[in-house]
């Protein structure tokens, strides 16, 4: 029996029931010990990583104010895809999300690019985040002599021991974590209005809306550096969809999920497009650089030295969560593709805490590697990596959104049951995002520095994805008729 027809006969309505979602094997095993605080700042932490603290600098700098618009617009699909995988995660939580709806709707095939574009995704974020935190690091003079490969060694191993431990501490950890991220971002943004409001010197000049006009104004190089920078603002968002992992995890999704979801709108528009305009008015774009947050560039231009290390820490903290996030998320949709036979065997082993340590392991792997990337381009990593991680994170939301539109279909024939939690606009909704993450994705084109250079990687990646399925779909074959053999068992 097929799989679309496995899926079907599982999803079909039932006399006087309503309609059951399948189950997905990689869901077992788990412990439900993340709270609806420890969701509700997951999310939370998810919009405010190392895109915003770390990547907001070079793009003001290249894109002028107008960077805030592009916020603004990314900011808008992202929501669109986190709240149809929030319906998706209402229908039927899961741990692998995405790769396991992916699997209902799309199939195997679908299943298995989803998930290795998402460990693509955080494998490179991951690299991204170790190079972050280098960097903060060499911020201050006594680990300016260590080279920049060590101190990423360093983080990487810190954050692997602590994620290894048990989901508990992961949830806790991001907790507090996030608490750190608000506090500080609210914080600034405080100081930011005062500086303004007192028209207080910051770098040498007086704040204000004559700061964005006597420099070129919204877009002082044009609007084509700000279409460039699109791929890079669609990464800062990019650990939205961790909401839909962690839901596997926790006791009642149903009721935690869409408090989150609805939530994160209006922190996109504060914390993100809010900061951007405050950075925008306090100096002028060509003051801030790639190699160091914004946020400290305008609190060591104040006058206040102090207040540049502390916020300093701050984003080393951020780097650190998002590092703590990838290796998380990887961990639970790797098992999810092992058990489908899609991934490595030894991805789908658990520790005794009910951890992923295998999934967990491979990710940190490829995170080495980025050692060494920092170790021969200590200035290129982080940009490198982001490029190459936004082919991972535009695929993911494609495939997010692709799920959607036929999960829609299915519920349109009645073969399931839609919850209230929905995305409005469907089918729209969705060709609009997929569309516009498409040009996106396009746009990386106008860049040929790294954006170009990125995109000649797809047809690497689409060979490999091709020579890695040829290789594991007998054992998918093997795992899919098991399933279809035991639901079959089940119905008899």
């Amino acid at each position: 029996m097929s799989k679309e027809a496995v899926t079907t006969a599982s999803a079909a309505p039932r006399t006087g029931a309503a309609p059951q979602p399948p189950a997905d094997a990689g869901d077992a095993g788990y412990s439900k010990d993340l709270k609806a605080r420890h969701i509700n700042m997951i999310a939370i932490g998810g919009a405010i990583g190392t895109g915003l603290f770390l990547g907001a600098g070079g793009r003001l700098n290249s894109a002028g104010p107008g960077l805030a618009l592009a916020y603004l617009v990314c900011g808008i699909f992202a929501f669109f895809v986190v709240r149809a995988l929030g319906e998706l995660v209402v229908y039927r939580p899961s741990s692998g999300s995405f790769v396991s709806y992916a699997r209902e709707f799309l199939g195997e095939k679908g299943a298995y690019v989803a998930g290795w574009a998402y460990f693509l995704n955080w494998s490179t974020t991951g690299i991204a985040d170790i190079t972050a935190i280098a960097m903060y690091t060499h911020y201050w003079s006594f680990f300016t002599d260590i080279p920049q490969w060590v101190l990423a060694l360093i983080a990487l191993a810190i954050v692997l021991v602590v994620n290894l431990i048990s989901v508990k501490i992961f949830g806790e950890m991001e907790f507090w974590f996030s608490i750190v991220k608000v506090a500080a971002l609210v914080a600034f943004m405080l100081i930011g209005i005062f500086l303004l409001v007192t028209s207080h010197e910051v770098g040498g000049q007086t704040p204000g809306l004559h700061v964005v006009t006597d420099n070129g104004g919204l877009f002082p190089a044009g609007l084509m550096p700000v279409v460039i920078v699109m791929q890079g603002v669609v990464f800062a968002y990019a650990s939205l969809e961790l909401v839909g992992v962690a839901a596997g995890e926790t006791a009642e999704p149903q009721k935690i999920v869409p408090r989150a979801v609805n939530s994160i709108m209006w922190r996109v528009g504060l914390f993100y497009v809010g900061s951007v305009v405050l950075l925008a008015l306090l100096m002028p774009g060509s003051m801030y650089s790639s190699d160091e947050s914004p946020f400290v560039t305008v609190l060591s231009n104040v006058g206040v030295p102090a207040a540049g290390d502390v916020m300093n820490l701050v984003v080393l903290t951020a780097a650190m969560s998002s590092l703590n996030s990838g290796l998380y998320s990887t961990g639970r949709i790797l098992r999810s593709m092992a058990m489908a036979g899609s991934a490595p065997s030894f991805t789908a082993k658990m520790s005794r805490n009910k951890v992923p340590y295998g999934g967990i392991l491979l990710t940190s792997g490829i995170c080495v590697l980025g050692v060494g990337l920092n170790f021969l381009m200590p200035e290129k990593a982080f940009e490198i990596v982001l490029n190459v991680a936004s082919l991972g994170i535009i695929t993911t939301w494609v495939t997010i959104m692709v799920c959607h539109l036929v999960f829609v279909r299915r519920a349109k024939q009645g073969l399931l049951e839609r919850p209230k939690f929905r995305l409005p606009g469907s089918p729209v909704t969705e060709i609009v995002t997929i569309a516009f993450l498409l040009t996106v994705l396009g746009l990386m084109w106008q860049d040929p520095e790294i954006g170009r250079r990125t995109l000649f990687l797809i047809p690497v990646i689409a060979v490999a994805l091709v020579i890695g399925w040829f290789g594991v779909r007998g054992k998918v074959a093997r795992n899919e008729a098991e399933r279809a053999d035991q639901e079959l068992g089940i119905k008899q």
